[in-house]
């Protein structure tokens, strides 16, 4: 069962509050160089032994550790003398509850997630502290998502890259066996003439695939929509990302929708079993409320996910439960309300 991470109380390990504190900050969306300075922090002190801290905080070198500003000396210094961090209380109390209001039971009936990102593209975190927010919160599985080559912006994993990738993942998901499985999933880019952005044999090795158009979002509507139709139609593509490519709000700005006959597509997500997905993020928010209902109409599985590109990101989930729940979206045909082996059987039959 998937739940937002519990508010601390003191008192308090420094790293725990630390790390708290970065979370929080990433649901808010914050600078991200506030966000890694105390990721940054906690990582510091996670290394040293606990007299040596102890006798830094006692002695006012705190700040003399690599990484220790005056702010997150202050949190590790409140949290040794056995106090909730002032700036850690102060977050809990303007953000730490939920980010939406509906959407709660199917919040809790979520398994997983289909779609993240980790610093080894253009996430903010190492794989390791994704899976561990996504231990903390009660998920059962994560796809770990990151970008294919095209997309060089996103530092996008070549075929090397990807490989060097899956080892990791497969001995991160061996260490927490009957705990937690990470699955091995890549963001591809769906190409102009709708093939994808990696070779058949990696594609092949993975677990699950999101595919996703993230250029040309201007093409003209016919040949966006054989595009598409093409991708959602090949056997190695699970999920249909963030389809309409919009953004809403936020600091990139805002973007119209991409032109495509929706109905063209999602009759070939049905047919296919291709799940379209229910992008959580704030600034996509889609796709909109008619294309939900219109892929509901015609019988589409969903995939509600959080596109995390940071561990606190992992909850934005929420949104995405909000907008099934109020439209209507029967829970058993989200994915990410599936158990592993359900999951598996589909992505893989």
């Amino acid at each position: 069962m998937v739940a937002s991470a519990l508010d601390v109380s003191a008192p308090v390990d420094p790293v725990t509050a630390l790390r708290r504190i970065a979370y929080l900050l990433e649901r808010q969306r914050a600078g991200s160089y506030r966000i890694e300075a105390f990721r940054k922090a906690a990582a510091t002190i996670a290394g040293l032994p606990g007299q040596e801290l102890n006798a830094r905080h006692t002695a006012g070198t705190l700040g003399e550790l690599p990484g220790i500003g005056k702010a997150t000396a202050a949190v590790i210094a409140d949290a040794l003398s056995g106090e909730l961090p002032a700036y850690l209380a102060t977050l809990q109390e303007g953000s730490g509850g939920p980010l939406a209001t509906g959407g709660e039971a199917l919040y809790a009936a979520l398994t997983g997630d289909c779609h993240s990102h980790s610093n080894w593209s253009d996430g903010g975190s190492p794989i390791e502290e994704m899976v561990l927010s996504a231990v903390e919160t009660g998920h059962d599985w994560l796809v770990l998502t990151d970008h294919s080559p095209q997309l060089r912006v996103a530092n996008g994993l070549s075929a090397e890259r990807l490989t060097r990738q899956l080892a990791i993942v497969d001995a991160i998901s061996a260490s927490l066996a009957g705990t937690f499985t990470l699955l091995k999933g890549i963001e591809v880019d769906i190409l102009d003439d709708g093939s994808l952005d990696q070779t058949p044999a990696m594609l092949g090795r993975l677990d699950l695939v999101v595919a996703s158009v993230h250029s040309k979002l201007r093409m003209n509507a016919a040949p966006m929509t054989k595009r598409m139709v093409t991708a959602v139609r090949n056997p190695r593509v699970n999920v249909l990302g963030h389809c309409t490519g919009r953004l809403v709000t936020g600091s990139r700005g805002t973007r119209p929708q991409s032109d495509f006959d929706a109905r063209a597509v999602f009759e070939a997500c049905a047919e296919s079993g291709t799940a379209v997905e229910i992008n959580s993020r704030p600034e996509r928010c889609d796709p909109p409320d008619e294309l939900i209902r219109l892929a509901d109409e015609l019988g589409c599985l969903f995939s509600i996910d959080s596109d995390a590109h940071a561990p606190g990101q992992l909850d934005m989930k929420a949104y995405g439960c909000e907008r099934a729940t109020r439209l209507g979206i029967d829970p058993d045909r989200i994915v990410t309300t599936w158990d592993l082996d359900r999951l598996r059987e589909w992505a893989r039959p």
